[in-house]
């Protein structure tokens, strides 16, 4: 078979060579890959790969072996997936605690920008709370993530504003519900009960400024590379009480999450913001542009294996 692997040249960052079909284990499912959305932190892997590196962790197919165990969907099933690694290849071993059935109404291309991206967004939610009535400062928000929890927070009740870079990376934003879309924090008129950030550098002590007392600011990345710094007297002597807290998605069994999504994708209730859909020969064009924030929301690969 087909496998994307790192080249350690960040211009061309992967390239296709021929490898061993992986041969799964007890519990997982072999899929043949029609779809795979890298993700902007894989990009980051790909820059210093270890030599064991099989980048791919959110794919969409048809499952061609069941798992031996008997657990997961059945041969002939269309299948969302969030394997460990190994996803950008025509087959994947995919655990069948990552796998869900897809329903008819629900293409490739749109479940494989679930995944890591959607699982994320649920996840924060869930540490977020009920958020009805709630005034919530996003950054990072045009990225797969900030689409998703934009259009989630805001059919939960809650007032979104989403900080871009520019207005053409946010322009979706606002027909997903944000309240607001601004392109510096120093627009963003607060106070915020709570604060979900991920660009790290200096924003995230900005971000913490604009909560109201009591108010909570999630750190769950940091796309900018720059590391966040805080003066913690600073911290003191801003909102009383306020809570600070790491948060990081990751955390298998994935498929009840899975689940949740491809069904609000199938009533309509969740749309994927694919910023760009090509053949997996592109891949690494695609995986500069992504890197370079040059793709807003996701981008999927496919391999023309679908029938």
């Amino acid at each position: 078979m087909r496998r994307l692997i790192p080249t350690g040249d960040p211009k061309r960052p992967v390239t296709m060579t021929e490898a061993a079909e992986p041969v799964p284990r007890a519990d997982e499912a072999l899929v043949r890959v029609e779809a795979f959305a890298p993700n902007r932190g894989e990009t980051f892997l790909l820059a210093d790969p270890r030599p064991d590196l099989l980048p791919g962790k959110d794919i969409a197919g048809l499952v061609v072996q069941a798992a031996a165990d008997g657990s997961g969907p059945s041969v002939g099933t269309r299948v969302v997936g969030h394997p460990p690694l190994g996803g950008w290849a025509e087959y994947a071993a995919v655990p069948t605690n990552a796998l869900v059935p897809l329903p008819d109404g629900v293409d490739a291309v749109r479940a494989a920008a679930l995944p890591l991206a959607g699982i994320t967004a649920l996840r924060l939610m869930r540490v977020a709370g009920p958020v009805a009535g709630t005034r919530i400062l996003l950054t990072g928000a045009s990225g797969g993530v900030g689409h998703y929890v934009t259009e989630l927070a805001a059919a939960a009740g809650a007032s979104v504003t989403a900080v871009t870079a520019s207005p053409e990376r946010g322009q979706r934003l606002s027909a997903l519900g944000a309240t607001q879309v601004v392109h510096d924090l120093d627009a963003a008129s607060g106070p915020f009960d709570l604060v979900l950030e991920s660009t790290g550098g200096p924003a995230l002590a900005l971000c913490l400024a604009k909560l109201v007392p009591g108010g909570t600011a999630v750190w769950f990345g940091q796309a900018s590379r720059t590391p966040a710094t805080l003066d913690f007297f600073d911290f003191f002597t801003g909102p009383e009480n306020a809570t600070l807290r790491h948060f990081h998605y990751a955390g298998a069994p994935y498929d009840r999450d899975l689940a949740t999504l491809v069904r609000l994708v199938a009533e309509n209730r969740l749309h994927p913001e694919i910023g760009r859909v090509a053949d997996w020969s592109e891949t690494a064009e695609v995986l500069v542009d992504l890197r370079d924030r040059r793709i807003r929301g996701k981008a999927v690969l496919t391999t023309g294996a679908a029938r």
